[in-house]
């Protein structure tokens, strides 16, 4: 990863640093993301005890940089219709991971969910996490649908 050197009498405007990280590599920046979101969760829960400080760490792992740059270039190639049998062979490998790991964060939030004896909605309030798009769409249609 990109080396930062900060000394701690500067100053620097946010729209700097946001300008400053939209020229990382995309691998770097999704990993900087993922360290990012680590902190933040740590501060959330800074006294966790170790069961739930285990599965809070299972939860906030996902696919690696490398896997989510290979989906992204995949798809992009899905999209302007020029991927070849082989590498639509391993995008449908990439999904099968992700959507392995999807699945295993979301077994962490349930049980955080039920550690605190609340729902995985409210928890995911409480956290500040959103569901994907798509899932919220299903979501909202769904209550839609059913009078809610």
């Amino acid at each position: 990863m990109p080396k930062v050197h900060v000394t701690s009498a500067i100053e620097i405007d946010f729209d700097e640093v946001l300008n400053g990280l939209a020229r990382l590599e995309t691998s770097d920046l999704a990993q900087l993301v993922e360290r990012v979101i680590a902190l933040q969760a740590r501060r959330r829960a800074p006294s966790l005890p170790k069961h739930e400080a285990d599965v809070w760490q299972k939860m906030n792992q996902g696919p690696s940089p490398e896997v989510r740059r290979r989906y992204a270039e995949l798809s992009a190639k899905v999209r302007e219709d020029t991927i070849t049998p082989e590498e639509h062979q391993e995008l449908v490998q990439l999904i099968d991971q992700i959507e392995w790991a999807d699945a295993e964060r979301m077994q962490a939030m349930m049980a955080v969910a039920q550690v605190r004896q609340i729902s995985v909605d409210a928890l995911m309030q409480q956290l500040g996490i959103r569901p994907p798009a798509y899932a919220w769409n299903r979501h909202r249609c769904r209550d839609a649908t059913h009078g809610q």
